[in-house]
């Protein structure tokens, strides 16, 4: 009833506002046509039109956003001024992105599905596990795409990579790609991971100034760049030692995104009018930025083919790929091989660098579990002389809890999305509600941090357990409830590697030093409202005191 009553008043302060706006069209356009004189000056009927096309154009934007789910039966946001009123608080940056969206997903606890409006693009924020199961995997054919921020044509970098491509161009991009991400490369790849590790660590030994306070992304964003340069582009740098070297500055550069209205603004703009950015010469990255990733994959690809180079790495099967030839195969171009590359790089160079701080912030906060860890890696090291292999760092299975926790409580996407490609019809989001129909082209977006930290699904969310991901419980999580990566063929293609490489860092991280919290660690964590991804106000800080070994 309580419900109900509310939408009532909803739909009254709804019909109100547009009687208010017409009534005030009427009363603007009478005033006008009362000095004749307005009428003769041209700039002034324009100026009125314009007022007018407006004024009816938000009118039609209220209208719709207060109308079309509930026209469908569906709960729907927004349906209360407060929840408007959020949305405008994300864009202008008063709402931090991940409690704006955990605000939605607690809306409607008891809801399949909630409808939401994406800035006027009619939306589905799905929130039960069996429908996420379908959509991702039963019913992958009618949801195979995620939607597009930008068009190719206007901003190539990211428009070509395997993440934004749609239908057949995606599968034949991930079916070229998935070989470069097989254990058996995992394996290749480990010991060049490892010896970017080991030059991590072992400059913090020979450096105990900079380990009373480090912050903690700048370092592991350094770390992640070492790992990237070497496994995707043959090029070896140590970027502690190496400061300012460009490899770590364009990733800086590229990564360099707020929530705040300005990127929304481009980003809108990108999707409405996609020649018109590309006329005005609007880019997501820096010029400079996407220069230096052509010239660093055109220069890989010329040094291989010239000197007969082989390495079994994501760039040699992008090249074989683009001598493939035949009536129904994509021709590759440059700009194809660079798109990929750059996702590779951006994704890992700041996505698995977060990752990195949260594990080692939770380390550093909970002794009890670094301590119980650190016995595992020693008994590991133990058994390989001084050295950790791949197959034992596969063994280690309190190392996999610990991580699995670290992306329960902080997801590296708080949300992911697909788009439908054919009607589809979804069961009643609750009792008392309609089927509704979803249309091609309508967005669905899955909370990935709303379902991680529901209680209903795991207990007391907010508190770091490894144990959740034990032997005994991580069979009792419920299916779809856990989507660190996605699920389904869009899951993310390099999750393993990811993965590899913070675990390899948090070992021998863990060999040398203890982590613990200093007087700039924000514990418990409160999040920046200035960024997209998850990150502390004031960043990640810790303190790493050396071990005798």
């Amino acid at each position: 009833m309580r419900q109900k009553s509310r939408n009532l008043s909803t739909l009254r302060r709804a019909r109100r506002t547009i009687s208010f706006v017409s009534q005030s069209v009427c009363l603007l356009y009478c005033r006008v046509t009362m000095d004749l004189s307005w009428l003769s000056s041209p700039f002034a009927l324009l100026l009125i039109t314009l007022v007018v096309i407006g004024v009816l154009k938000i009118v039609a934007a209220v209208h719709r956003t207060y109308f079309y789910w509930k026209d469908k039966g569906v709960p729907y946001m927004p349906d209360s001024l407060s929840s408007f009123m959020s949305g405008w608080k994300l864009i202008l940056s008063r709402i931090s992105f991940v409690d704006h969206f955990q605000y939605v997903y607690n809306y409607f606890p008891d809801a399949k599905y909630v409808g939401i409006m994406d800035f006027g693009t009619p939306g589905v924020l799905v929130r039960d596990p069996e429908l996420i199961k379908d959509i991702m995997v039963k019913d992958f054919e009618s949801f195979p795409d995620h939607r597009s921020f930008v068009d190719v044509s206007a901003e190539p970098l990211f428009g070509k990579n395997i993440f934004a491509l749609r239908g057949d161009r995606w599968r034949e991009m991930r079916n070229t790609l998935s070989p470069s991400f097989t254990a058996s490369k995992m394996k290749f790849m480990f010991d060049l991971i490892s010896e970017c590790s080991h030059n991590f660590v072992n400059y913090l030994v020979d450096h105990p100034e900079v380990c009373h306070a480090v912050e903690t992304k700048g370092a592991f964003r350094r770390y992640t760049t070492d790992v990237i340069a070497t496994t995707a582009f043959g090029i070896s740098v140590n970027s502690m030692k190496d400061q300012d070297n460009e490899f770590y500055a364009r990733g800086i550069e590229a990564t360099k995104f707020s929530s705040g209205l300005l990127t929304i603004a481009k980003m809108m703009l990108f999707r409405a009018c996609p020649r018109f950015a590309k006329l005005i010469g609007l880019s997501l990255f820096p010029p400079a930025t996407s220069e230096f990733f052509k010239k660093i994959v055109g220069e890989t690809i010329r040094a291989r083919e010239e000197q007969g180079i082989v390495r079994p790495d994501m760039i040699h099967l992008l090249m074989q790929a683009r001598d493939k030839e035949g009536p129904s195969v994509h021709k590759m171009t440059l700009d194809d091989i660079v798109s990929q590359a750059f996702i590779f790089f951006f994704a890992g160079f700041e996505t698995s660098a977060t990752l990195m701080c949260f594990a080692a912030h939770e380390l550093a906060v909970n002794q009890d579990v670094q301590d119980r860890l650190r016995e595992e890696v020693q008994q590991h090291l133990a058994e390989g002389k001084g050295e950790i292999s791949y197959e034992s760092l596969s063994k280690m299975s309190y190392m996999d809890m610990v991580i699995s926790e670290t992306l329960r409580k902080y997801p590296p996407a708080i949300i992911t999305d697909r788009l439908s490609v054919k009607r589809y019809e979804l069961a009643p989001s609750r009792p008392g509600c309609k089927n509704v129909v979803i249309e091609p082209n309508n967005l669905l977006m899955f909370p990935i941090h709303g379902l991680h930290h529901d209680p209903k699904y795991f207990p007391n969310p907010d508190k770091f357990d490894p144990e959740r991901f034990s032997k005994e419980n991580k069979d009792k999580i419920l299916p779809y409830t856990y989507l660190p990566f996605g699920h389904g063929p869009r899951q993310c293609i390099g999750n393993r590697f990811a993965l590899m490489e913070t675990k390899i860092l948090i070992a021998h991280l863990l060999q040398k030093f203890t982590l613990k919290t200093t007087e700039k660690t924000v514990e418990p964590i409160v999040y920046t409202k200035k960024l997209f991804a998850l990150e502390p106000v004031g960043g990640f800080w810790i303190r790493l005191e050396k071990r005798e070994t």
